[in-house]
């Protein structure tokens, strides 16, 4: 005899980093799909990542290959956690077989901050003095930053955004250079002390989206997110994506891009710059919305033809050699 007792929906599991930054986003994500789906159970689960472990090495010599995001992926895989929310700049262009890209979610601000040590309270980027000591862990900002003021001096700083705030505030460095994003997040935006222009400093691929990732054949799960997918910054961040695939340029190397929709018009400046930051290439497209991908790949092929390639290649060889 079969029942008529339908039996109740499965919990949906979201993998999430243990850093502040990572579960504001996650319960963020959390709260939003119960509002939509309020019959539904979903459960946040936390474990730490490459990336979080090793606070004392460079980034880039670490290796970029899925820093913050194996461990959640793994998790996926083997079907302990459903869903795993990413910084979208910090999910790699190419995904583990199984997995998607299964939803974007609308972009906040995409800049880079200036966040200045209290004696600096009364300057922006291009009043701070000679010799500045400017703290960053990204070589995309390193780059950028060394074109436009050869006359810093840059240091690395790693570990989450409270300790790197109180390196700054114990003197370690006259400024360090954040995402808006992440600060707004986290509350902090009377941090800001300048949202650096993009003539200056061209953001990370995907940077201010959140990327959420599940199993490609979990159509269920798939359903749901679409519920909180943004259309605009799902087409930004394809284009963005697909540049930086193409270009082999994984989250540690001195690629940035911005991009804007107005109408069904999408247009998307990217940058490739050598780390010494004598060598900037910069370029734009625009195109209709629907070809965004298309768009990405563009970009990209300008870019190589202007001596993009011959930039990347001596820069993975620096950080091979390091």
């Amino acid at each position: 005899m079969t029942s008529n007792v339908s039996s109740p929906a499965r919990t949906i599991r979201i993998a999430s980093r243990k850093s502040q930054l990572a579960l504001v986003q996650t319960y963020w994500v959390q709260e939003q799909l119960q509002k939509h789906f309020p019959e539904r159970q979903f459960d946040v689960e936390t474990m730490s990542t490459k990336g979080d472990k090793i606070l004392d090495v460079a980034l880039s010599k670490i290796g970029d290959k899925g820093l913050f995001t194996k461990e959640l992926e793994l998790g996926m895989i083997n079907k302990t956690a459903d869903l795993a929310v990413h910084s979208l700049k910090d999910l790699p262009t190419k995904l583990p077989d199984g997995l998607v890209l299964g939803c974007v979610t609308e972009r906040i601000n995409p800049a880079d901050a200036l966040v200045v040590h209290a004696k600096h309270k009364d300057k922006q980027i291009d009043t701070l003095p000679e010799g500045a000591v400017i703290g960053t862990s990204s070589l995309r900002r390193l780059a950028q930053l060394r074109y436009h003021f050869p006359h810093f001096e840059f240091k690395d700083v790693r570990g989450n955004l409270n300790t790197r705030l109180a390196k700054l505030d114990d003197g370690g460095y006259d400024a360090l250079i954040l995402a808006v994003a992440g600060l707004e997040r986290l509350g902090m935006r009377d941090r800001v002390q300048q949202t650096i222009p993009s003539e200056i400093s061209l953001h990370a691929v995907g940077q201010g989206a959140l990327g959420i990732e599940c199993r490609a054949d979990d159509t269920e799960v798939l359903e749901l997110l679409s519920a909180l997918e943004h259309k605009p910054t799902k087409y930004r961040a394809l284009a963005e994506r697909e540049f930086l695939r193409e270009l082999e340029g994984g989250c540690q190397v001195p690629i940035g891009a911005n991009t804007t929709i107005e109408g069904e018009t999408l247009t998307f400046t990217g940058m490739v710059a050598s780390l010494d930051g004598q060598r900037l290439i910069r370029d734009t497209v625009s195109g209709n919305v629907s070809t965004a991908e298309a768009l990405g790949r563009d970009l990209a092929d300008r870019l190589k033809g202007q001596g993009a390639q011959e930039i990347l290649a001596e820069i993975f060889a620096q950080i091979e050699r390091s």
